[in-house]
C-alpha cells in the first residue's frame, strides 16, 4: 500500500491478523510493516500512518543517513555491520572472527549467508508450494550480480545468496515469483494475476528490492 506522507510517499507492507490493536513497526532497512486487526480498513491504515508521518519520516531519514554513502569497501572486523534478514549485525554476531584474516573473515561471511539462505527459502517454500500446487525439480543457491532468483525450464529454481539479507517478506516475494514460473514462464497478465493472487502487495516488495538492493551485498 502506497502513503502520502508530507508529499512523500511511502510504500507500507500491511499484514492483518487475529489481534486487538494496529502496530507500525519499521526495520533497520527502512522496511514498513502495519500489522493490523482482520477487520481494519484501509482508511483507518492511512489514518494511523499518518497519525505517525513525524516519528516514521524522521526515522526513515535516519536510516538513509546512516547507510549512504554506501561503502565501496566493506569493514570485516568486528565494528563492520552487515544484512542479515532484514537488520544490521555486527560481524561478529553472524561469524567467529578471533584470529581470522580479512580474506578469511569474507570467505566465512559469503558461507554464512549461502547457508542461511538455503535454511530460509527451505522453510519458507513449503506453505507456497502447497498453495501452488507446484513443486520444483531442484533448489539451488548461487552468486548474480543481476538476479534475486531465476527458473529454469525444466524446473529448476536458483536463488541468490544475498537474500539472505533481505527481510523474511522480501524472500517470500522472490519464492512466490519463482515458483509461478513454473506455472508460467513469462511475465504475462497470467503470472502477475498468480503472482497477485498469492501476495497482493508483491509491488511493494519489488520496490524494496530496488530501493535497497544496492545496499545488500559484500
Amino acid at each position: 500500500m502506497k502513503i502520502e506522507l508530507d508529499n512523500t510517499t511511502i510504500d507500507v507492507n500491511v499484514q492483518y491478523a487475529i489481534r486487538k490493536k494496529l502496530y507500525i513497526h519499521i526495520d533497520d532497512t527502512g522496511f514498513i510493516t502495519v500489522k493490523a486487526p482482520n477487520d481494519t480498513s484501509q482508511e483507518q491504515i492511512i489514518h494511523a500512518v499518518q497519525q505517525h508521518s513525524k516519528s516514521i519520516l524522521d526515522k526513515l531519514d535516519a536510516i538513509t543517513k546512516a547507510r549512504q554513502p554506501i561503502p565501496k569497501v566493506r569493514e570485516y572486523e568486528n565494528e563492520g555491520k552487515f544484512l542479515h534478514l532484514g537488520k544490521y549485525y555486527f560481524l561478529h554476531e553472524l561469524i567467529a572472527t578471533n584470529g581470522l584474516s580479512q580474506d578469511e573473515l569474507k570467505i566465512n561471511l559469503k558461507k554464512f549467508y549461502f547457508a542461511s539462505c538455503k535454511k530460509v527459502i527451505a522453510e519458507r517454500i513449503k506453505t507456497y508450494q502447497t498453495q501452488l500446487k507446484v513443486k520444483p525439480k531442484t533448489i539451488e543457491i548461487d552468486e548474480s550480480r543481476t538476479k534475486w532468483g531465476s527458473c529454469s525450464s525444466d524446473k529448476k529454481l536458483t536463488f541468490n545468496y544475498r537474500l539472505a539479507m533481505a527481510p523474511v517478506e522480501v524472500i517470500d516475494y522472490v519464492i512466490v515469483h519463482e515458483l509461478c514460473h513454473l506455472l508460467h514462464m513469462n511475465h504475462d497478465r497470467s503470472f502477475w494475476r498468480r503472482v497477485g493472487s498469492i501476495m497482493p502487495d508483491f509491488k511493494e516488495k519489488e520496490a524494496f528490492l530496488a530501493r535497497y538492493g544496492q545496499a545488500m551485498t559484500l
